[in-house]
């Protein structure tokens, strides 16, 4: 740190190229964008990948295939105090649970690695010499007090916290100065007056004046670490992104972010804000509701085709709404210029079975996420769209290979809720296991239902007691001798 500051005064001159980017054309939405598509999915590992991760992962995925491109997955790691472990695992396991792989990730590596941003640190020093060297960002050596400080009497004005940007006009005597005291201040962007206008492909033409709203933020911390801001930016350059598909809370950012871009002297990606998915009430999805997160869609048995189907149905950007559609379905269908502006409304409450996801019969280990793992009903997203599961059982059961798999999952769940009950075991036969997914295929919505109180019958023999027979009728004993004989 203090070996760049050291380079602070040189006069302001449009920095030169950092490193040398993946080859890229400008892509366009057309049919021939081509292998020039390259998009990604950027989540923070401080906690498990949920239904609203997964829909804007999905989206990513989607656009990439129909071009023909790459989908990236690169995790987030610069706030190293808010890290869950396990977390980044459990995305690359969801996505590949979801059948949705990334084609460059941490686990899977790829030309433009690392993918985890705290093995980047050299990348965003080097371009943040280059914004000390044009004058474009300025150490800051305002102490937490003084800027708690500001906070608060932004607050009592009833006011929008900003920093002041004090820092910015310190002399270089002065900056000197403070730099033998404290040798690893926090960096700031000097924002520009006019931000650039520019075309998003969901919202259309924006311009946020940032710093008519905001202080200089802070660029790089005293540890080393990148903000957001910065990370993304060098991050998507260097990784070649050509098209940056996010949540629209980041639309006001993205001015931020093109002023980043023209200070580094480097062309940005097109730009495409998805609308939130949301609760029923309109409020955000949060980490707090353990029942959105994929590890319990999985540990419940869910199909991930049907999951995926439900999460597209309730929002926009294909040519109708319709169920049962698959991931290749999904991707032919996918169109971004009919992506909407409105935010699709996830209603977890009138999900039929939503109780039942707390017991599961089958919870895969970690190691064994896969494609494999088949479940039959995810809840219904948005507002009333049938049993989505039900439509993607009854494709599984007509695909004989398929159908093999359901049978020894079935006798699976039957010897795990059963177990000693079984006292004819040839209910366990593979015939008759089959027999049974056949008949009774238009009538659930998942593997488990076949194993539940109401469907005991086809696996163990009734059990009455004799008081209860009792309450049926007096002559219970002469019923008992005729029916079971001598």
């Amino acid at each position: 740190m203090a070996v760049l500051l050291k380079r602070l005064l040189h006069p302001r001159r449009p920095p030169e190229a950092l490193g040398r980017p993946l080859r890229r054309r400008e892509a366009s939405l057309g049919t021939h964008a081509g292998p020039a598509v390259r998009v990604r999915f950027a989540p923070s590992p401080t906690g498990f990948l949920h239904l609203g991760g997964l829909r804007t992962a999905l989206y990513n995925y989607v656009f990439a295939k129909k071009h023909g491109g790459s989908f990236i997955l690169r995790l987030e790691d610069t706030d190293q105090t808010r890290l869950v472990p396990g977390a980044a695992e459990n995305i690359e396991d969801m996505l590949e649970w979801a059948g949705i792989p990334p084609d460059e990730s941490p686990r899977r590596g790829g030309p433009a690695g690392p993918y985890l941003q705290s093995q980047r640190l050299a990348l965003y020093a080097q371009a943040t010499e280059a914004l000390l060297k044009s004058g474009a960002a300025y150490p800051c050596f305002c102490s937490p007090q003084r800027l708690e400080l500001l906070k608060r009497e932004a607050l009592r004005n009833h006011q929008t916290p900003r920093y002041d940007n004090r820092c910015r006009s310190l002399s270089e005597a002065q900056v000197a100065q403070k730099l033998a005291k404290d040798p690893k201040p926090p960096i700031r962007f000097h924002l520009e007056g006019e931000a650039p206008a520019f075309q998003d492909l969901v919202y259309g033409w924006n311009r946020h004046e940032v710093a008519s709203v905001e202080g200089d933020p802070v660029i790089l911390k005293s540890d080393g670490f990148p903000t957001y801001h910065l990370a993304c930016v060098v991050d998507d350059h260097h990784m070649g992104i050509s098209h940056v598909l996010r949540g629209s809370e980041w639309l006001v950012s993205t001015s931020k972010h093109l002023l980043l871009y023209q200070a580094l002297g480097w062309q940005p990606p097109h730009f495409a804000h998805l609308p939130l998915l949301l609760n029923r009430d309109g409020s955000k999805l949060s980490k707090r509701q353990g029942d959105i997160f994929l590890e319990h869609f999985a540990a419940a048995d869910f199909l991930p085709d049907a999951l995926l189907d439900i999460i597209t149905s309730c929002g926009s950007g294909f040519a109708e709404n319709q169920m049962g559609r698959t991931l290749p379905e999904l991707i032919s269908q996918f169109d971004l210029t009919r992506v909407t502006c409105h935010s699709a409304l996830l209603d977890l409450e009138k999900l039929p079975e939503f109780n039942s996801w707390k017991v599961s019969f089958f919870k895969p280990h970690p190691l064994h996420w896969g494609r494999g793992l088949s479940g039959l009903e995810m809840p219904v997203a948005g507002r009333s769209l049938g049993f989505p599961g039900r439509l993607h059982l009854r494709r599984l059961v007509s695909d004989e290979t398929q159908r093999r798999q359901l049978v020894g999952k079935l006798q699976a769940l039957v010897e795990e809720a059963f177990g000693s009950q079984l006292q004819d075991r040839n209910v366990l036969d593979a015939a008759y296991v089959e027999r049974i997914i056949l008949l009774r295929q238009g009538h659930i919505c998942h593997l488990q239902d076949l194993v539940s109180p109401a469907h005991s019958y086809l696996w163990t023999r009734p059990a009455v007691s004799r008081a209860q027979l009792g309450a049926i009728s007096e002559k219970v004993d002469i019923i008992a001798k005729r029916v079971l004989g001598p």
